[in-house]
């Protein structure tokens, strides 16, 4: 039986880091167009409180999105040791392409996926490039259509990279800037060939998308009508994000368990898009609470669900596969995957896009 299993990861994590001083001197708008009278040690202080993030990470001028991309995908080839010419396909999830460092425009064209493969050296000309643009979701996405791929015997080897550059597209007048951050992560999906029945890999994957909420989280010009550097930043509708994904989230993670005939106590880890610590730690309360869990404290919630926003931001599509690295290469002593673990990945964006993943470790064989 062929199984789609995770061979290498990679992260790359920029060396600039903002904290909240950064914006201490930033003039804060409301919706309206009007700057907010609150001090900004009180606006700063109570976005960390919610959010829990203290630190975020920010590229250096001279990079790129799919610079960075680049990086994780050649750690995560080292980290498989398949050669690079083996590569089947490459799957670069992003939402933004290069952003231009002097008109800040987006460039999707050649896509990030061919400019990886350019990056790499890859010679291999029936090693095909692939963007998803999917929101924060879309490197889970990205790992689905992976798995259909090699299930269906089209490749052997498939790259999946996730990178964003979101300090370039973030406006300097909405508070909402201070919760994105960049970075980069990759993984090398493989066909391996099993004869035991017990599966192993992605054992379950499901997918939602309700796009009459495209304005949860859309583009648009600066709060600050007087602020002309973009066009292009990125706003998001916190509250009804946070609706949202109380409503649908934990439903879908529980169906997807149920669909694999599984339990939330088969599950060792559950990896989770780094998006709002608050709304991160209240998807799995209510989760949980849907296999009659009671008194779930922060300390219990945090054994199961490792987090990194406080020190990383959200990088968008790259929090869980850099999260997975992480762990994978011993950098979240806390936190360890066993051979024959099962772990839950699951992720919410733009869209509104809605997605999970079962992946089961191979035991050693």
């Amino acid at each position: 039986m062929i199984r789609s299993i995770i061979t290498g990861t990679g992260h790359y994590l920029p060396e600039k880091i903002i904290k909240k001083n950064h914006f201490m001197k930033h003039k804060f708008y409301d919706k309206k167009g009007l700057k907010i009278e609150k001090s900004n040690e009180e606006i700063i202080n109570k976005f960390q409180k919610i959010t829990e993030i203290e630190e975020r990470r920010y590229i250096n001028k001279g990079l790129l999105n799919s610079d960075i991309a680049a990086i994780a995908a050649k750690r995560a080839l080292i980290n498989s040791k398949i050669n690079k010419e083996k590569i089947d396909y490459i799957i670069s999830s992003h939402n933004y392409g290069d952003i231009h460092p002097i008109s800040y425009q987006s460039d999707f064209m050649p896509s990030i996926a061919a400019k990886v493969k350019n990056k790499l050296k890859i010679k291999n000309k029936k090693c095909r490039p692939y963007d998803m643009i999917f929101g924060c979701t879309g490197w889970i996405e990205g790992m689905i259509l992976a798995d259909q791929l090699l299930q269906s015997k089209y490749a052997k080897n498939i790259l999946i990279t996730s990178s964003e550059t979101l300090s370039k597209v973030i406006d300097p007048h909405d508070r909402n800037a201070m919760i994105f951050s960049d970075g980069a992560g990759a993984a090398v999906l493989s066909a391996v060939e099993y004869f035991e029945e017990e599966k192993y890999g992605i054992i379950h994957s499901d997918t939602q998308c309700d796009n009459d909420k495209l304005y949860y989280l859309t583009n648009g010009p600066s709060l600050n009508p007087n602020y002309k550097k973009s066009l292009v930043h990125i706003r998001m509708n916190g509250r009804r994000i946070y609706e949202y994904a109380l409503t649908e989230v934990p439903n879908m993670l529980k169906n997807m368990l149920d669909h694999a005939n599984l339990h939330f106590k088969d599950i060792k880890k559950i990896l989770i898009h780094q998006a709002n610590a608050k709304m991160d730690y209240a998807i799995l309360n209510r989760l949980l609470k849907l296999y009659n869990y009671k008194s779930l404290s922060k300390d219990f919630l945090i054994k199961i669900m490792p987090m990194t926003i406080q020190k990383l931001g959200n990088s968008s599509v790259a929090t869980i596969p850099t999260l997975l690295d992480l762990i994978l290469k011993g950098k979240m002593p806390v936190h360890e995957i066993q051979s024959g673990d099962t772990i839950l990945m699951a992720s919410l964006g733009a869209g509104m896009n809605i997605n999970g993943m079962i992946y089961r470790f191979p035991k050693k064989r």
